[in-house]
């Protein structure tokens, strides 16, 4: 309890100075202040992977992860988007709330699904407090749009959507570089944007393309392709493709602005159409009103209520390494956990988005109802190599399901097998079962099993306080907690920051 009180007497200091609450990120800075009405048009609804900081103005550690997440928005700049929100704003408490935001500062990556309509996927960034590390984990995540095109594919990758232009990449790169994923999401919709390898002669025989990399214009109808001679650069790019399509505006257009202007086109038309055709002209512009108006209702309608939680469930916490994933579950005095072990080529699949939101939805109702359950990780093979590891000791590496849901108590030495639908109910039932000590157990082999980190004596003394917030977290309470008094990046002082900030900036502008 004492850093309560010292975390009450540190905002009675700040509040006696002149605009200590204020934000923490000017206007200037490169980093987007994000606030309850405007998050879901900026961010849920965009077409690009975002990182977003939940800071109050008076914490420590967010005043020192100012100069490095400054730098990493420099670096992501027309790649991702690097947002705040300033959860000491009481507009936004009730936004920080909906994500359960008990420390500061807490960085979540806000992924878009797979499929345009699709919501979001919202993951916790437990990486370094350091730009190059923000900056490697944001761009890992942003959506890969650009198809990969050789020698058997081409005639099909031409003949789909014929009357679409397409950009066509040839490298001699196997992976697909950030700047030309930011490319087709700027295009996505309007231009089709493809890559082709080197060693596809056909193709870059067929084109004549002698120098890589090289980027072509290919207009629809067969037309010449026009070579592209500027900078590789993204600004010179973006204007090369846009003589055959304007890329998508980001934030979207406001439904206010769309219906001026179709108002606009109605009066010059509306004497010389007929019934029919405005009937036709009214069910298009209702047709496309109707996603513009979805942006902006639901983020007004948490910071006009009372109560904090959102009417969605936040994801389940993701764990990315293995010493966290040993250390959170694998100890041997570790209790139940649920881990969803999602293998490396099982990302944005829709039965393995099923489970997880399932699960997220089944947190959040036991969280609402304030009743205990043990925790549920998401523990995807892309970023977190033991999940290889422990797929490999239970028997599961030859499994075709794009994701295994497995209870373990390393504790008592057992594990459990989820093999039904990924629906809701079946997943509560099974997590039933689990809680009454029902169904097949199976021995936990010995060599997942580690011994639990030595913990440091001041650690020791504050670790029953951050549990006591862990498990009020589980137990939905409010946004404006103290911040941890062991958060990882207590250690971390201003001049290390600042020394982290002005390093060489991170290139990412490469093709």
């Amino acid at each position: 309890m004492h850093h309560q009180n010292i975390w009450a007497t540190g905002l009675v200091a700040l509040a006696a100075l002149p605009g200590a609450f204020a934000g923490l990120y000017p206007k200037s800075s490169p980093v987007l202040q994000v606030d309850g009405k405007n998050y879901d048009r900026l961010i849920a609804k965009s077409n690009y992977t975002s990182v977003v900081e939940f800071y109050a103005p008076w914490c420590g550690h967010c005043q020192n992860l100012k100069p490095a997440y400054e730098k990493a928005a420099k670096s992501l700049d027309g790649l991702a988007k690097v947002a705040a929100v300033n959860c000491d704003d009481d507009a936004n408490k009730p936004l920080c709330g909906q994500f359960g935001i008990q420390g500061f500062p807490t960085l979540k990556i806000v992924r878009p699904g797979a499929t345009p309509g699709k919501k979001p996927v919202v993951e916790d960034y437990q990486g370094a407090r350091t730009a190059s590390a923000i900056v490697d984990a944001v761009v890992d995540k942003i959506n890969n749009h650009v198809k990969r095109v050789g020698d058997k594919d081409m005639d099909s990758f031409l003949a789909d959507n014929a009357e679409t232009p397409k950009a066509l990449l040839f490298t001699e790169k196997g992976t697909t570089s950030p700047l030309l994923r930011s490319i087709a999401i700027d295009f996505l919709g309007v231009v089709t944007v493809g890559q082709v390898r080197n060693t596809q002669k056909e193709v870059v025989g067929k084109f004549g393309v002698e120098k890589f990399p090289t980027l072509l214009l290919l207009p629809p109808g067969g037309a010449e392709p026009i070579v592209y001679d500027g900078e590789l650069k993204k600004d010179a790019m973006v204007t090369f493709i846009s003589q055959l399509g304007a890329p998508n505006p980001d934030p979207p257009v406001k439904e206010e602005k769309k219906k001026s202007k179709s108002a606009k086109s109605e009066s010059k038309s509306s004497s010389s159409s007929s019934s029919s055709s405005s009937s036709s002209s009214a069910k298009t512009e209702s047709k496309t009103a109707t996603p513009e108006a979805a942006p902006e209702e639901p983020a007004e309608e948490p910071a006009t209520s009372s109560s904090p939680v959102a009417p969605a469930a936040p994801p389940i916490p993701t764990i990315d390494t293995a010493e966290t994933l040993q250390q959170e579950c694998l100890t041997s005095k570790s209790h139940t956990c649920v881990l969803a072990l999602v293998p490396a080529d099982g990302g944005g699949d829709d039965e393995a988005e099923k489970a997880l939101a399932s699960l997220a939805d089944l947190a959040f109702k036991y969280a609402q109802g304030h009743r205990h359950l043990f925790p549920f990780f998401a523990v995807p093979a892309a970023v977190n190599p033991h999940a290889a590891t422990v797929t490999k000791a239970l028997g599961l590496e030859s499994s075709s399901s794009p994701v295994e849901l497995v209870a373990v108590n390393a504790r008592r030495r057992w594990w459990r097998r989820y093999e039904g639908p990924h629906d809701l109910v079946n997943i509560e039932a099974w997590i039933d079962a689990i809680r009454m000590s029902e169904g097949t157990k199976h021995k936990l082999p010995a060599e997942l099993i580690v011994e639990p980190a030595p913990v440091k004596e001041e650690e020791e003394e504050a670790k029953p306080e951050v549990k006591e917030e862990e498990e009020a977290s589980t137990e939905g309470s409010t946004a404006d907690a103290p911040e941890p008094e062991t958060e990882a990046p207590a250690e971390e002082s201003t001049e290390v920051a600042k020394e982290e900030a002005s390093e060489t900036p991170i290139a990412h502008e490469e093709l």
